[in-house]
């Protein structure tokens, strides 16, 4: 018989001895088991489960809910401008007629603009087409824009600006009345409402040159030169400069109206990039007819 072994565990390894008169036996004991391992208790990591077969249905419904949802966000507003252009866009001529002043005031304003020596002028001028673009919004959408309803009116934005645009794109000008109630400083002009009109009618002149004739504001540079008093008549003039593409730049200021042998006075200059989207053959009729 083998003799007995005592054998003592320590932590990180096993040790044996033997009292056994056989040293050459007690000796393979001894080497077998310092060559074991540790022992751990920790419990060997698992993987986490799986999520079970209702909770991948569910997961892949909320999924394709949220995709049809910001979906049904993109195609809403096509839809709804199909809608409108199902009603009519006025033609450029017939903006000319549907103002109708709301008061003596407005109407003065109204027929100084339109019998102004600037107006005949550029009237009579075969390459400029005359209308008054912010009467091409639908009225059910001019409460959601911001030039042709929320600041258009008495005392704002007075009446419709006239816009005479050149047929390629090249110029425009445009004669506005500014009231007090868009003062920032009291009796001037807010800059921010400046470079709005800027901003627009710079869009509006260069849109014809592009290939789409749609475009966004990619960069404007403004210089504000005088204070621009308010319950006065504004001038905008714009030049479209260079077109590459789906790109234009324009370049105008902002000037008083003159009066009799009066030289206008420059009041704002500005420069601009507008870049046509990508998508832009995509985009419904209205979005290129009330520009």
């Amino acid at each position: 018989m083998v003799p007995t072994a005592v054998v003592r565990a320590a932590p990180r390894f096993v040790r044996a001895t033997t009292k056994a008169p056989y040293p050459a036996v007690g000796r393979r004991v001894l080497l077998r088991l310092t060559n074991l391992r540790p022992y751990s208790t920790a419990t060997p990591p698992q993987a986490p489960p799986k999520p079970s077969s209702r909770l991948r249905r569910a997961l892949g419904f909320t999924s394709l809910a949220v995709v049809a949802f910001f979906a049904g966000l993109s195609v809403a507003p096509f839809q709804a401008a199909n809608k409108i252009m199902a009603v009519g866009i006025p033609t450029d001529e017939e903006t000319l007629a549907l103002f109708q002043p709301v008061d003596e005031l407005s109407q003065r304003i109204d027929e100084h603009i339109k019998t102004h020596a600037l107006a005949e002028q550029l009237r009579a001028q075969p390459d400029f087409v005359e209308s008054r673009p912010h009467l091409k919004v639908p009225e059910s959408l001019r409460d959601r824009n911001l030039t042709a309803g929320t600041l258009a009116g008495p005392d704002r934005i007075v009446v419709p600006p006239y816009v005479w645009s050149e047929k390629s794109g090249k110029e425009l000008v445009s004669i506005s009345y500014l009231g007090g109630a868009l003062s920032g400083h009291p009796g001037i002009v807010h800059g921010g409402l400046l470079a709005t009109m800027l901003d627009e009618g710079f869009a509006r002149c260069c849109f014809p040159a592009l290939p789409n004739r749609v475009g966004v504001t990619a960069n404007l540079n403004i210089d504000y030169r005088q204070p621009v008093m308010a319950d006065n008549y504004i001038v905008l003039r714009a030049t479209t400069v260079k077109v590459e593409g789906r790109k234009a730049w324009v370049e105008g200021r902002l000037e008083t109206l003159p009066e009799g042998d009066e030289e206008p006075v420059v009041l704002v200059e500005a420069k601009a990039l507008f870049i046509e989207p990508k998508f832009a053959s995509k985009l419904p009729s209205i979005a290129k007819t009330v520009a």
